[in-house]
């Protein structure tokens, strides 16, 4: 047999070379690609540069600043008082006591849960740090009692949901009633009259023309951002509201986190007990009436979805200041509260029809 080559193949006949590849790898391999110009890239939409430049909950906050905008317009047109700073200085002071609240319905919220007992939970430890034993420890013994009370209520609601596996709406739903009770059981159903000048002037004392109330809230609102955006607790906040399961699986305590959280929103209601009695000067079973619906109300128009997961504290504070101005333009204009709880009950139904349409919308 001699050593000549073998003939190559027809289909190895020269021809324009192939790029990315020898002939014999176009011969096998079928384009999948249809021949003509290439469309090039989609050209993207207006809201969708906006998602890209800002995040979605940066954009519902900026609505939001632009709502409580065209509100200072409103008033301004419908009452010369409006613009004046005594009454800029009372929408803070009205708002300070249900914003920090807010803030603990904003992290039990985005943690998956509701809390309805925070009403409730601000009038029994108005109650318990104004008894005439407490009062005679003075400042710090009222101060530690009402924290302190605030906290224990929110963590039994948290060892109930989190390890009795009770529904947090039964939970909080039943608290709501029973500390009610206990507050009315404790003051005989009677206002308890501050007599510690101390505590009172918590609410009198005013930094630059500004009440220390609203130093309060915006000090306790920043610690909670801080607490929300940039610690491991906040990153667990949202995950195990967007996904328990997978939150687990994760190696996150879920229980114990959820617990933590309820207990952090007991605290927050603990704070707000000592804003609200000294300014009524006086712990009395009806304080922080429907407070439970004004957070959560705030909460719905911030931005945080109800089903957890997502959220903005800085959404809720914004909210908390559109229902407290909304509250202040019709109490200038003498409007009856009626009309009031209408128009609230308008906005939270526009607001959760929003959150339904931008949760169809974006991306899971």
């Amino acid at each position: 047999m001699s050593d000549q080559t073998a003939p190559r193949p027809a289909t190895d006949a020269p021809g324009p070379p192939a790029q990315g590849g020898s002939g014999a790898d176009v011969a096998t391999k079928p384009s999948l690609v249809k021949e003509g110009p290439d469309p090039g890239p989609r050209p993207e939409s207006a809201g969708a540069r906006l998602l890209r430049l800002f995040p979605l909950h940066q954009v519902h906050s900026l609505g939001l600043l632009v709502v409580l905008v065209l509100l200072g317009v409103v008033g301004t047109a419908t009452s010369g008082n409006f613009m004046t700073s005594s009454n800029i200085v009372n929408i803070l002071t009205s708002a300070a006591v249900i914003g920090v609240i807010t803030v603990g319905q904003t992290f039990v919220i985005i943690g998956g849960g509701i809390d309805l007992s925070v009403g409730a939970i601000v009038a029994v430890a108005s109650v318990w740090c104004t008894t005439v034993a407490t009062q005679s420890y003075g400042l710090g013994g009222m101060l530690f009692t009402a924290v302190v009370v605030g906290a224990v209520v929110g963590l039994l609601n948290g060892v109930l949901i989190a390890y009795g596996k009770i529904v947090a709406f039964i939970t909080t739903l039943a608290m709501m009633a029973s500390a009610r009770g206990v507050a009315e059981r404790l003051s005989d159903r009677q206002s308890q009259v501050v007599t510690v000048q101390s505590f009172n002037r918590i609410a009198t004392d005013k930094f630059l023309g500004i009440p220390l109330l609203v130093y309060l809230m915006a000090a306790i609102v920043v610690l909670g951002w801080l607490l929300l955006n940039r610690t491991t607790f906040g990153r667990h906040t949202f995950a195990v509201g967007g996904n328990p399961e997978a939150a687990r699986l994760a190696g996150i305590a879920v229980r114990r986190h959820t617990m933590l959280l309820y207990l952090l929103s007991g605290v927050c209601c603990g704070i707000a007990a000592v804003m609200l009695t000294s300014r009524t000067t006086s712990g009395a079973s009806n304080l922080g009436n429907l407070y439970e619906l004004d957070s959560i109300a705030a909460v719905i128009i911030g931005g945080t979805l109800l089903a957890g997961g997502r959220g903005s504290l800085f959404g809720s504070i914004l909210g908390v200041l559109v229902f407290t101005t909304i509250t202040n333009i019709f109490v200038l204009n003498n409007l009856t509260t009626d009309i009031q709880e209408i128009a609230k009950g308008l906005i939270i139904l526009v607001a959760v029809l929003l959150q339904r349409t931008r949760g169809a919308r974006s991306p899971a």
